[in-house]
C-alpha cells in the first residue's frame, strides 16, 4: 500500500441509556484510548487527539490537541477533558496522520486537522485515508467552503454530511459517499492507488444515535494489542444499557468483544430504558471495483 495512504488512527465511541463518564475507557482500562496512544512507539498516535460529546441543548462540545495524548504537556489536557466529558454519547479519536497531499509534516499538525469534526449537532471521527481529497472537494457542494484544514478526513466528513442530508439516512449516505470516492478514482483513470485505504467511521447526528462503518482495502498489519486482529477490524461490546465501539477492544476481557469485519455497519439508538443495536452488511453495489482485504 503506498505510503500516502498509511493512516493509523484509533477510534472510540459509546452510547449509553443514561449520561455517564467515558473515563474508564478513555483513561483507566488496560487498553484505554490513552493506553493505545503510545503502546507501540513505532505506530504511536502522535499527531493529535480529540474527544467530543453533547451538552445541554443538544449542541456538540469538542476538545482537541495537536500532539499525541501521551506527550508531555498534552497528557494533562487529555486527562482533564476525559474527566469533563459526560453524556449519553461520547466519541474519542487518536490521530496518526495520513498525507495524500504530500505536504511537509509540519503542515499536517494543527488543531483544525485533529478529530472529531463537528457541525454543532453532528460528530464524526475517521480511521483511514481517502486518496484524492482535492479532487473530491467539488462533491461537497455548499459544504466545500467549510473545510478548514488539510486533513483528508475533513473532506470525507463533509461528503458524508452532504450525502446524509440528501438521503436522510446515514447508511445510504455512506453508500453514496463510497460511490463518490470511486467515481473520483475512475475519473482519474483508475490509478494504482485505490480510492481509499480505510473508511472506518464513527458518526452521529445527535446524542441518541451512534453509527459505525467499517470498510477498508489492502493489508495494514495487526492491531496494537492483539496480533490476531487486523488493524482496521473494528469491534464492539453491547448490553441493553450501553454499546461501546472502536478500533480494538478497550480491555482484555475475553469473549465480550465482537468483531466488525470490513463491509459491515453498526447503528445504536437510545430509548428510555435501553439501547438497541443493529449490525449488518453495508449494501454496496457489486459493480464497485473495490477489492476486499486479504483473509
Amino acid at each position: 500500500m503506498p505510503d500516502v495512504l498509511r493512516s493509523m488512527c484509533r477510534l472510540f465511541g459509546v452510547l449509553s441509556v443514561q449520561a455517564e463518564s467515558a473515563e474508564p475507557w478513555l483513561v483507566r482500562s488496560d487498553r484505554s484510548l490513552l493506553a493505545q496512544s503510545n503502546v507501540d512507539p513505532i505506530r504511536a498516535q502522535k499527531d493529535g487527539w480529540g474527544i467530543g460529546w453533547f451538552v445541554e441543548g443538544g449542541r456538540t462540545r469538542v476538545e482537541k490537541g495537536a500532539r499525541g495524548a501521551f506527550a508531555e504537556g498534552e497528557r494533562e489536557h487529555y486527562l482533564r477533558t476525559a474527566a469533563e466529558a459526560r453524556g449519553s454519547l461520547i466519541i474519542g479519536h487518536l490521530r496518526h496522520a495520513s498525507n495524500p497531499l504530500k505536504l511537509p509534516y509540519e503542515k499536517l499538525i494543527a488543531l483544525e486537522n485533529s478529530q472529531p469534526f463537528e457541525n454543532h449537532t453532528s460528530l464524526f471521527a475517521h480511521n483511514g485515508a481517502i486518496s484524492f481529497p482535492n479532487e473530491t472537494r467539488p462533491f461537497l457542494g455548499v459544504h466545500e467552503p467549510k473545510v478548514r484544514g488539510v486533513n483528508d478526513s475533513e473532506v470525507l466528513y463533509w461528503l458524508l454530511h452532504r450525502n446524509t442530508e440528501e438521503t436522510g439516512d446515514p447508511l445510504r449516505g455512506f453508500v453514496h459517499t463510497v460511490e463518490d470516492l470511486v467515481r473520483v478514482w475512475e475519473g482519474l483513470g483508475k490509478p494504482i492507488i485505490p480510492p481509499f485505504s480505510g473508511l472506518n467511521v464513527l458518526f452521529t447526528r445527535g446524542p441518541d444515535e451512534l453509527w459505525a462503518f467499517c470498510l477498508w482495502t489492502g493489508d495494514h498489519g495487526t492491531g496494537l494489542f492483539d496480533g490476531t486482529r487486523r488493524y482496521y477490524e473494528m469491534t464492539y461490546r453491547a448490553t441493553s444499557q450501553r454499546v461501546i465501539v472502536g478500533s480494538e477492544p478497550f480491555d482484555g476481557e475475553p469473549g465480550v468483544w465482537k468483531s466488525m469485519p470490513s463491509g459491515t455497519y453498526l447503528v445504536a439508538r437510545r430509548g428510555d430504558h435501553h439501547v438497541d443495536v443493529t449490525v449488518g452488511s453495508i449494501p454496496l453495489p457489486s459493480a464497485l471495483e473495490i477489492r476486499p482485504p486479504p483473509s
